[in-house]
């Protein structure tokens, strides 16, 4: 016999940043389940059942703010989510666009401001802009992937920066313009970020997040760099929205998709692939053991297969396989030595360690990574004893409680404006206490993905050194997390509630 299928409405009464209407469908017979709906903050006025034969209504109750749940106890089945009216029939989705919009306006104005202020006439200096500028020119006009005087295969970094650039190297004045690209992808993010912090904690928060995004120093200062920092917090935090959908999907191709971005981001940020190993655990306490492994299985080797052209193409053009980059051994080898573990630039990165280490004539660039480091980890043993010390040097760097005048100096070396610098590390005073806060209010339903990015950067830093562009994957999330605390503090909400008000009449 075919099982009864049941309608469940929840009527809500809504805020200017709640959704309408939640409606769920039962569909197949198995065991009595929940529809996990949108996270908005509403007031549930009245419970109709359609197709079940009755109709309830349920007293008012306010205050559900993480998780709507629902089950139909008549036929016991798994409840699923349904279509819900189309958000351009809403006016206030239609306004909340408008609004990100022009927030997004607002830090693209700043960020092209700051560009053509600060790089207009700039020319690079030594440091990774140098190869990554270089390397795309090359790559435009046919020399794929060679050092900078094209005489010798290169892969020092991971590769989709110089792709992304490449365009952009054919113009004249391409360092503007490869600066001009970086750029634009800046801008893009303040609108993911956005549409991130909505799934997490609705409309209110989206806002929020897109208003801190579009002012954060610790994001625009580096989108005018010729790095890596711009496009690998793109792919971040669209790796945090598909990570998202997987997690409540939870099928092969959240999976597939899933996997596919954090390998892509690999390809910007070769640390990033750690996010394939986090994101995997998804699901690991809320299904299946079968069911789980099969879809974290897909995850990692969709992410592993998007990095198999780039390690097959490096195949013949090094003495040993390169999975990402040839950067290990630079690494680890300015992170340990004299210079790193004592100092001024305890917990960092020294590179004099890495220029007093002459090359070989007969080694190529993974010869070198590799002999790098085994000096480094050779020296790492020698001096076990202050390793504790370098890691508590290291965290407390990333996290600017230590070596501030280092860091600084090391964000200038690498062509960010010192007061620019120095507004990141008040920013990041600001908003980290915050970010922890909220991240505290969401631990139960979102902790696990919001957290991914700031495990994967603790863990680079306490293995290389600590240093502020190696926290870029993890400031969308704390932009993210920061906005869920400020919407939840009353001044706040009462404040862009009226200001919402009185730009909608």
């Amino acid at each position: 016999m075919k099982p009864p299928v049941c309608t469940l409405s929840l009527d809500v009464a809504e805020a200017w940043y709640s959704t309408t209407a939640v409606t769920a469908q039962a569909r197949s017979p198995s065991s009595a389940g929940s529809y996990a709906g949108e996270r908005w903050s509403f007031t549930v006025v009245g419970v109709r059942r359609d197709g079940c034969g009755e109709t309830v209504a349920e007293p008012a109750r306010s205050g559900l703010t993480t998780l709507l749940s629902a089950s139909v106890e008549s036929g016991g089945h798994d409840i699923d989510e349904a279509p819900v009216a189309a958000p351009e029939a809403d006016p206030q989705e239609s306004f909340y666009r408008r609004l990100i919009v022009m927030v997004t306006v607002v830090g693209g104005l700043w960020r092209v401001g700051y560009l053509i202020a600060t790089k207009w006439h700039q020319r690079l200096r030594l440091n990774d802009s140098f190869y990554y500028s270089s390397q795309a020119w090359q790559n435009a006009h046919g020399h794929w992937f060679r050092d900078f005087l094209g005489t010798h295969p290169a892969a020092e970094h991971a590769p989709l920066t110089s792709i992304l650039l490449m365009p952009s190297s054919l113009l004249a004045h391409h360092e503007f313009w490869q600066r001009a690209t970086n750029t634009i992808v800046g801008i893009a993010v303040i609108p993911l970020i956005a549409m991130v912090a909505r799934r997490v904690g609705g409309r209110r928060v989206g806002v929020i997040a897109a208003a801190i995004a579009a002012v954060y120093a610790n994001l625009w200062m580096n989108d005018s760099l010729i790095m890596s920092e711009t496009i690998s917090t793109l792919l971040a935090v669209l790796a945090l929205w598909f990570a998202f959908k997987h997690r409540d999907r939870f099928d092969i191709r959240s999976a597939l998709v899933c996997g596919a971005i954090v390998g892509l981001a690999a390809l910007a940020r070769s640390e990033l692939v750690l996010l394939a190993a986090l994101f995997a655990l998804i699901g690991v306490r809320s299904h299946p053991v079968r069911v789980w492994a099969a879809r974290s299985g897909v995850l990692l080797l969709t992410s592993m297969l998007v990095l198999v052209p780039w390690i097959a193409y490096n195949v013949p053009r090094f003495h040993h396989v390169v999975l990402i980059s040839t950067n290990e051994g630079g690494a680890l080898g300015g992170a340990n030595c004299d210079d790193a573990y004592s100092g001024a630039a305890l917990g960092g990165w020294s590179l004099l360690c890495v220029v007093d280490n002459v090359d070989r004539p007969e080694e190529d660039a993974s010869d070198r990574s590799i002999r790098l480091r085994h000096d480094a980890l050779s020296y790492a043993r020698d001096h076990a004893s202050r390793i504790p010390v370098v890691v508590a040097a290291r965290i407390a760097r990333s996290a600017d409680l230590y070596g501030l005048g280092d860091l600084v100096r090391f964000d200038v070396g690498e062509e960010r404006a010192r007061w620019a610098s120095w507004l990141g590390i008040v920013s990041w005073w600001a908003l980290a206490p915050l970010a922890a806060l909220g991240w505290w209010r969401q631990r139960r339903v979102n902790g696990w993905v919001l957290a991914a990015p700031a495990i994967a950067v603790l863990f680079t830093t306490v293995v290389f050194y600590g240093a502020h562009r190696l926290r870029s994957p993890m400031e969308p999330v704390t932009v993210i997390c920061a906005a869920v605390a400020l919407a939840s503090w009353s001044p706040v909400a009462s404040c862009l509630d009226t200001f919402i008000e009185r730009r909608r009449r």
